[in-house]
């Protein structure tokens, strides 16, 4: 499968260190295999960072990784409380240091609305089973594929 990650810059090699604490799936590197979210992201990291939006292509040998990292890749197919606690976990993790020990994560994007809704449960407004109605009612999901160890980077073959 083919995936894409959007940049200011073309992505020659895999950098870790360059990801930030506080994201969905936590401290690594996000591709999707959506073309046009991709280019959304090069487009707004550009206006950000300056440069010109470039997506970087790579492919993604999913059926190697299911098979031999088992519980390191780890699917959140849906919207769920599963899916809210772990964006939670992650974004409420300001460090350095992994909160989860998966390889690979796939799952939706919390978009602006899911972050507005994440700043509502965690100001105890609502409950994480409140979140997840309200979640599941927004519709028009976009996935993401989260790396996040070198030994996940194997998977990935950049074209």
């Amino acid at each position: 499968m083919i995936l894409y990650h959007g940049s200011n810059v073309e992505i020659e090699t895999i950098d870790f260190s360059k990801s930030k604490p506080g994201k969905d799936f936590g401290i690594g590197f996000y591709l999707s295999a959506d073309m046009t979210q991709a280019q959304e992201m090069a487009a707004k990291k550009s206006l950000i960072f300056g440069g010109n939006p470039v997506v970087t292509q790579f492919e993604f040998d999913e059926e190697k990784a299911l098979a031999e990292l088992g519980e390191g890749y780890r699917r959140f197919e849906h919207y769920c409380m599963e899916w809210g606690e772990f964006i939670q976990l992650n974004r409420d993790n300001k460090s350095h240091e992994q909160r989860h020990q998966y390889d690979i994560v796939f799952g939706p994007i919390a978009n602006d609305t899911v972050g507005y809704q994440l700043r509502r449960l965690n100001a105890r407004i609502i409950d994480v089973t409140q979140f997840i109605k309200e979640i599941e009612h927004m519709g028009g999901e976009t996935y993401q594929y989260f790396f996040s160890t070198e030994r996940s980077l194997k998977y990935l073959r950049k074209l």
